[in-house]
């Protein structure tokens, strides 16, 4: 790969005896052309919408990094080093066994401009390249694209397809193949900070729309106002107090405001005062000594409590007083005990009649009350802790998720639970449907699905230890091929926001009239505008890159290193575009990275400091703090506040320490830990799921491929009947035949002596030999019934007998149209329509006992929280239930197949007496919502297939019953216009 690379460096053009692969790659590409029996290849061709000529070739450090990867580890090598170089290396070796190699990007500009700007070198030697990012989901250009040798494509799109090829109808519905080996580009941004949410594929519920968010919103609205007014009073009280010198009690109004709105501006401002966050904090203190006994005395006052490092809102009395009288009812979100009251309704001399319906009403108001509950407290949360251009964007009428590590949109994600809609109904945009989990996976299985996984990027080292514990990466440091030379100086730390914007806005005009290009890293949308409007008034040119304007994210980051150039970025992870500097630049002293605040992670600020020095180019880096960056005033000790009140510090004046720097790394360390906690509780709950995903996966499969469908049937025979018989020990024979004939239709042969005198594994096989009688005598039912219209079938489409036909089948309820190929048909003399609806009815009977499970796993995972109220471990009772769950599902999913499958029959002849059955929709995969959060957004329904039916003998009346099932008349149904 090296020397093709050197080759194409060193010529204009590399001229090589033509084959097939050639011949056809100059039919659809531009670089390479024909002639006579030679494939020319230019060293120029497209990428990215540019285009590119060949200049690089491999340095020694690069084979390094490039064995690195290939042994299934993540090289670390740090910006401008030629990440996507390297990846040629192993990518090209492994793509060889042509298994199919996976290179995954975190956003689809790079997945296409990678797959563009490295596919000829991969070409060159015959190996097929695709990317995913460029074609439709379930397509067969899809599928082309991964039985390439090389795929590109984004991790989003990787896993959706996995969870589509598992809602698939049919075989060639499915693109993905085996899970051989993936190079993973960015692999912190996406194995760790994506890792937080899962991918989830979800539909329409009943009743979607039904939703309170608007209904209750003014109500929340005006709870907010009294809260905001009240804490402005408070503040206000405690400002008098502590300037009169009552510390007690100027303490307590400060530590209340703060418990009532933390993120309140003049709050924030005014604990910037010299002393009055320690005094807070001591306030604090005495207030949380004896496990928060005493917190009442600070809370009862307010109208709602927020604690911003658990993330969580309550509700006080006196806000559930609040709302009541706003809706003029008492209790109005107050919640019934209903296990007491249920327990009373018992002893009450009620008929029995007359306490089931009070029970029904009972259960009914909870219902109801726990919906208001639900619904009130997400406004709130939407209200006081989520801020618009911060947390989410408002973009085309529609509320959008930013990613707090990398400031870009995330399209099709949503929060969960309701939380997004009711974000939705405070911007006052369309408040989208809810939905149910169709299908779902977090991207750590995912990705430990690869026989072979590797990975590249800048960051590693510090998340070594959960790449190893979570996926069994080592992380190796690669070295830069030349020195670093950039200087890293220490942190500026200031006491005010103000101060600190202010010396960022003087530093940023110094370097710009020293000639120096200037990148200022933001951590929101909202302080990249604010510095924005602040440049404009100095009047500095400059460039804004945010989660408002990703799409020209490449072309702004390749103009940053132009002479005098500034650029303000949204946290800079995973840009994949290098900054290069002109000889006039590094002359002045190279690119200046300043960044505005601390971030969460170590990683990012790594990440944003690595855009200068890159191939031993000059550079500068400083970090600007202020006490009143979230990061600092969550997480950072109270020991800094402390020192810089003794020191006397006064407007505008700077402390840079690297006792000070130490302590804003110790508060990283803190946060880091809490999202690893957060990442390493999310997979072992979804290990549970996986386990159970993987049976019924499976299951489907086989199913779905037919190929061992008598083997699947005959295991769900012996399943049910074990079950059975243990679900029924004990019970008369009467009582025995009945159930069977309840459940699956079918009357047991043995007689009642058979019965009492058989036990065990005897009786399942007698059960056994009944339900396969009755299997086989459905079938060839089905077969009797549709032989005399086949034959003339088969002699009008004679030269069609490759197509397929639909049957309609049905078990009484539920219709099915039956999609059957005509010359297996007509081979196995109508034997293949009850296999291929054997085959149908399998799978759809567990897709919708899964989508059933996913919602009650769901509940589940919610409801279990509450046990560590009880000082037990939710996650110890998720996995003992959810397998109760499951075997549940399981057996379910066995009596419902059998079920069906003994009851069908083809609907002919009797559509006057049939009661109205439904038709089974087909789910149309593409039209459902893949998204990263749980419950995601409104997703399209499922297209109804308008079945055919086979009509035979009988003629149907203008004005019967249309046999589609639709329950009107022929003539206004498949009869109009006849």
């Amino acid at each position: 790969m090296k020397d093709t690379a050197r080759r194409f460096a060193q010529n204009e053009t590399v001229e090589v005896t033509a084959n097939d692969f050639d011949r056809n790659l100059a039919a659809q590409k531009e670089f390479v052309t024909i002639e006579g029996d030679k494939a020319i290849y230019q060293n120029h061709w497209l990428a990215g919408g540019n285009d590119l000529k060949w200049d690089m070739v491999h340095y020694d450090v690069q084979l390094f990094g490039g064995v690195v990867l290939h042994k299934g580890k993540i090289a670390e090598m740090a910006t401008g080093e030629g990440k996507t170089l390297v990846a040629t290396l192993p990518v090209f070796l492994n793509a060889l066994a042509r298994k199919g190699v996976h290179v995954v990007t975190v956003n689809n500009y790079l997945a296409k401009r990678d797959s563009e700007w490295m596919g000829p070198m991969y070409q060159f030697h015959g190996l097929s390249v695709a990317c995913i990012d460029d074609t439709q989901p379930n397509s067969e250009a899809r599928r082309r694209a991964y039985m390439a040798d090389i795929t590109f494509g984004t991790n989003n799109e990787y896993g959706f397809d996995y969870l589509r090829d598992n809602m698939a109808s049919s075989p060639s519905d499915l693109v993905q193949r085996k899970h051989h080996f993936a190079i993973v580009d960015e692999v912190d941004s996406v194995l760790i900070d994506d890792a937080r949410t899962p991918l989830i594929i979800s539909g329409p519920v009943p009743k979607g729309d039904d939703q309170l968010f608007e209904e209750y919103r003014p109500a929340i609205e005006h709870l907010y106002t009294l809260q905001k007014n009240l804490v402005t009073s408070l503040l206000a009280e405690a400002r008098k107090l502590i300037a009169d010198g009552n510390e007690v009690d100027g303490g307590v109004k400060l530590y209340r405001t703060h418990k009532g709105l933390p993120k309140y501006k003049p709050l924030i401002k005014f604990l910037s005062e010299q002393g009055v966050k320690v005094l807070m904090q001591k306030t604090e203190n005495i207030y949380m000594q004896d496990n928060n006994r005493r917190m009442p005395e600070i809370t009862d006052e307010l109208y709602f409590v927020i604690d911003e490092k658990l993330n969580t809102v309550e509700l006080t009395d006196k806000g559930h007083e609040a709302l009541s009288n706003y809706f003029n009812e008492d209790g109005f979100f107050v919640l019934p005990d209903i296990g007491s009251e249920v327990a009373e309704l018992e002893k009450s001399n009620l008929s029995a009649e007359e306490r089931v319906q009070k029970r029904d009403a009972m259960i009914n108001e909870y219902s109801i009350k726990s919906e208001r509950v639900h619904t009130v407290h997400q406004l709130l949360k939407a209200y006081a802790m989520f801020e618009k251009d911060i947390e989410y964007v408002v973009m085309d009428n529609k509320v959008k998720i930013v990613d707090e590590q990398t400031g870009r949109i995330l399209e099709g994600r949503r929060y969960s639970d309701g939380l997004h809609q009711a974000i939705e109904a405070k911007e006052r945009v369309k408040v989208e449907a809810a939905t149910q989990t169709f299908a779902t996976i977090t991207l750590q299985n995912y990705f430990r699905m690869y026989h072979k996984l590797a990975g590249m990027t800048g960051t590693a080292e510090t998340e070594a230890s959960e790449f190893w514990s979570i996926y069994k990466l080592d992380v190796v440091v690669i070295p830069t091929n030349r020195p670093i030379l950039r200087d890293d100086r220490q942190d500026l730390i200031y006491k005010t926001k103000r101060e600190k914007y202010n010396a960022v806005i003087d530093e940023v005009v110094k370097l710009v009239e020293a000639g120096r290009p200037v990148l200022v890293g933001t951590t929101s949308v909202e302080i990249s505008e604010l510095l924005s409007r602040m440049l404009k008034i100095r009047g500095i040119k400059h460039n804004v890159l945010n989660a408002k304007q990703h799409a020209l994210e490449a072309q702004v980051v390749a103009e940053a290193g132009r002479s005098g150039q500034v650029t303000i970025a949204t946290n800079m992870a995973g840009r994949g575009t290098d900054i290069k500097l002109t000889p006039e630049v590094k002359e002045a002293g190279g690119l200046a990275i300043i960044g505005t605040e601390r971030h969460e992670s170590r990683r990012v600020d790594r990440q944003l400091r690595g855009r200068a020095g890159r191939q031993g180019d000059p550079g500068s880096s400083q970090f600007f703090v202020s006490l009143e960056d979230d990061l600092m005033r969550l997480f950072g000790s109270g020991r800094i506040a402390a020192m810089m009140d003794r020191m006397g510090h006064k407007e505008g004046d700077v402390i840079q320490s690297g006792m000070m720097s130490k302590a804003i790394e110790r508060a990283q360390k803190k946060v880091e830990e809490n999202h690893f906690g957060t990442r390493k509780r999310l997979l072992e709950y979804d290990d549970v799921m996986n386990s159970q995903r993987e049976v019924i996966y499976s299951r489907r499969r086989n199913a779905l491929y037919c190929e061992r469908i008598e083997i699947d049937l005959n295991n769900i025979m012996y399943d049910y009947a074990a079950n059975f018989i243990e679900t029924h020990e004990g019970i008369e024979y009467d009582d025995f035949r009945f159930e069977m004939i309840r459940e699956v239709a079918v009357e047991p042969t043995f007689d009642a002596a058979t019965y009492e005198a058989t036990k065990g594994d005897a009786l399942v096989e007698l059960i056994v030999k009944d339900i396969k009688a009755h299997y086989a005598r459905r079938a060839k039912m089905v077969a009797d019934t549709v032989r005399p219209v086949m034959e003339r079938v088969y002699e009008e489409r004679k030269d069609q007998l490759d197509s397929r036909m639909y049957f309609p089948l049905t078990d009484g309820h539920l219709g099915y149209n039956v999609p059957v190929n005509l010359l297996k048909c007509k081979e196995s003399d109508g034997a293949e329509i009850f296999r291929v609806f054997s085959k149908v009815v399998m799978f759809t009977t567990i897709d919708d006992a899964w989508r059933e499970h996913l919602r009650e796993m769901d509940d589940l995972r919610q409801s279990v929280q509450n046990a560590t109220y009880e000082q037990k471990d939710p996650l110890l009772i998720y996995k003992f239930e959810s397998f109760g769950l499951f075997q549940k599902m399981l057996t379910k999913v066995n009596r419902d197949t059998l079920a069906i499958l003994c009851k069908a029959y083809i609907p002919v002849g009797e559509q006057k007496q049939e009661p109205q059955r439904k038709h089974q929709a087909k789910v149309d995969v593409n039209k459902l919502q893949a998204s990263r959060m749980q419950a995601a957004a409104q997703a399209g329904q499922g297209d109804k297939q308008k079945p055919m039916p086979l009509h035979v003998e009988k003629k149907i009346g203008r004005n019967d019953p249309c046999p589609c099932g639709s329950g009107k008349k022929y003539k206004q149904c498949h009869g109009k216009g006849l």
